[in-house]
């Protein structure tokens, strides 16, 4: 849903792994094959009634037509992205099951499962410039209004499991809107607004391929990357394209409720769990710390569970105060902030102007000063528009 995902997906190619992504593949696709590709990718280009056939070929719900767009996005990732498509293959074996568990409790077609190849090239911890995150790469206000918590200290757009979830819920209400799945795979791209107009602009006509040219330029895009992952998914081996090789280590995980405030710190030092691994499996954490004012979750490596029920209290009262208590005031501004509709973009937090605020109850809303609203946005006078982001912290 950010404004520059697709393009992300076809430009990214070459770009090296960094750290985080093979702490991912280390621990969280291990145990998956790990036989070498033998030969090279084979990236010539067959007769189109090839492609034709084989998309035909898929047991698909939503219809995959193959025409000279879909063509150059199969061609992309086939001929100019071999290397980039054997990465996201990689990926996928851990997360499709998780995709495919959640579509099907919700009765919604597999294939929709490349939605996230689209939209992150299925990296965990994507953030596009408009401020999608996420492997559904989820606005803040999207997020909220599906159930998921968005706030300083709390982002569940990078929880995996709660942003499918989310995203489920999301892509059934635009089907039931348009009661067509690329239309309502696009309205996940542009958002609903946009593709009505694009109706309208082609007088009334409701496919992908008449409205085509009335959609934004980004989403003329997403439905044929949409048609070729689906491809190039299914066909990649005829092509000499496999999955990059992993380690075999497999790191089990477990999930325990927790309900009181605590920082991963604690976790980590008393466990002696590298502080990285609990991060990154915790990414919803963005500060490190659970709130304590629910439930949440806590994701731990599985032989360490048991030791962490044991040893909680001992883990709960180790450097409270310095990680819990002194920090007190920020948690509390933290959850504030949530409320009162901010969210984070790179360390800092915005607020989407809303009809009737004003510059002064938006500074009492996040506890800060008039003058400081308008030093962090340039301001030079007390005029705001509905709609705009203002930052509202330093």
């Amino acid at each position: 849903m950010g404004t520059d995902s697709a393009t992300e997906v076809v430009m990214l190619a070459d770009e090296p792994l960094d750290s985080l992504d093979l702490r991912l593949f280390d621990w969280m696709m291990a145990g998956l094959d790990t036989t070498p590709c033998s030969g090279t990718p084979d990236t010539s280009m067959l007769a189109d009634t090839t492609y034709k056939r084989r998309l035909q070929a898929l047991p698909c719900i939503i219809e995959l037509p193959y025409n000279p767009i879909a063509k150059r996005y199969i061609q992309r990732y086939i001929k100019h992205s071999p290397r980039h498509t054997a990465r996201i293959m990689r990926e996928a074996e851990y997360y499709f099951p998780i995709f495919e568990e959640a579509l099907g409790r919700h009765n919604l077609p597999y294939e929709l499962k490349y939605v996230p190849v689209i939209e992150s090239a299925l990296r965990p911890m994507a953030r596009s410039r408009a401020g999608a995150a996420g492997l559904w790469q989820f606005m803040p206000t999207t997020a909220k209004r599906y159930g998921l918590e968005v706030n300083s200290l709390v982002d569940e757009r990078y929880d995996v499991y709660k942003s499918t979830e989310a995203a489920c819920a999301f892509l059934q209400a635009l089907y039931n809107i348009f009661g067509d799945w690329n239309l309502a795979i696009a309205a996940y791209n542009c958002g609903p607004g946009n593709v009505r107009k694009a109706i309208q602009y082609a007088g009334g006509k409701r496919d992908f391929w008449s409205i085509y040219p009335y959609l934004p330029h980004e989403t003329r895009m997403y439905v044929p990357l949409f048609i070729a992952s689906n491809y190039v998914f299914n066909y990649a081996s005829e092509h000499g394209i496999c999955a990059d090789t992993i380690r075999a280590e497999r790191m089990l995980t477990d999930t325990i409720v927790i309900n009181q405030r605590m920082h991963l710190k604690q976790v980590a030092e008393v466990l002696d769990i590298p502080i990285e691994d609990l991060r990154f499996l915790n990414p919803q954490y963005t500060r490190d710390i659970l709130p304590g004012n629910k439930e949440y979750r806590l994701c731990l490596p599985l032989e360490q569970t048991t030791t962490f029920i044991s040893q909680q209290d001992s883990i709960l009262a180790y450097n409270a105060k310095q990680l819990i208590h002194d920090r007190r005031s920020e948690i509390d501004m933290a959850q504030k902030t949530g409320i009162a509709g901010g969210y984070m973009v790179n360390g800092k937090m915005y607020y989407k102007i809303r009809q009737g605020d004003t510059l002064g109850n938006i500074a009492k809303k996040f506890h800060v000063t008039v003058s400081q609203l308008q030093k962090w946005n340039g301001l030079t006078s007390t005029n705001i528009y509905t709609g705009k982001n203002l930052r509202v912290s330093p």
